[in-house]
């Protein structure tokens, strides 16, 4: 598996890119938000990726960061969810606003990308909101020192929500929002939440 490519850029459209490693260019596809952080033609970039084996094709894809490959294996993961889906959900959704939108039920706001339709963008916000649930069921908080943080109390339960939605330890993902001071906006809570969750792994 390829976990991640380090190298010059030396082609980019708008469905992915090409970095030279070594020698030989490796073309990604991937989404417009990666697309628009790349460095310029000849400077160094490093990218996030997934190879996905199939009969008929090798399909190399990368990412900026790691929250946007683990949203895009969650979605691929979801019964009728494709990668190009996933690009284009990720695409118009950042990971913090999409595991929002999950944890909060939100499926309007993914049907804005591209091929998305409403039963499309319900089946993965019940499906994924099923997986945060069983979470929560196996684990729970009460070894946690804030047992009152619970996936359904207020903003640091949809932030806790929401980062387990995009692969973290609900453990983990409750210890770090506990330090947060509980008035601030969710999407502030998760951007610090995976800020924190980086460092520590």
């Amino acid at each position: 598996m390829i976990y991640s490519l380090r190298g010059t850029l030396v082609h980019y459209d708008t469905a992915g890119l090409a970095i030279e490693c070594g020698g030989v260019a490796y073309y990604c596809q991937t989404t417009l938000a990666t697309l628009s952080k790349v460095a310029s033609i000849g400077k160094e970039v490093t990218v996030f990726t997934y190879l996905n084996l199939r009969q008929d094709a090798i399909d190399l894809f990368g990412f900026a960061d790691t929250s946007e490959l683990n949203c895009f294996k969650m979605l691929i993961g979801v019964s009728g969810v494709g990668p190009k889906a996933a690009l284009s959900i990720l695409s118009v959704l950042s990971p913090e606003r999409f595991a929002l939108c999950v944890a909060s039920g939100d499926d309007k706001s993914i049907t804005a990308a591209q091929g998305v339709g409403k039963k499309l963008a319900q089946r993965i916000v019940l499906e994924l909101k099923d997986k945060v649930s069983g979470a929560a069921v196996a684990g729970g908080f009460a070894d946690l020192p804030a047992a009152n943080l619970s996936l359904d109390t207020g903003n640091a339960g949809e932030a806790i929500s929401a980062l387990v939605v995009l692969g973290y330890n609900q453990s983990d993902a409750a210890s770090v929002v506990s330090k947060m001071d509980a008035g601030m906006p969710v999407e502030e809570m998760i951007k610090a939440g995976l800020k924190a969750l980086a460092g520590k792994f």
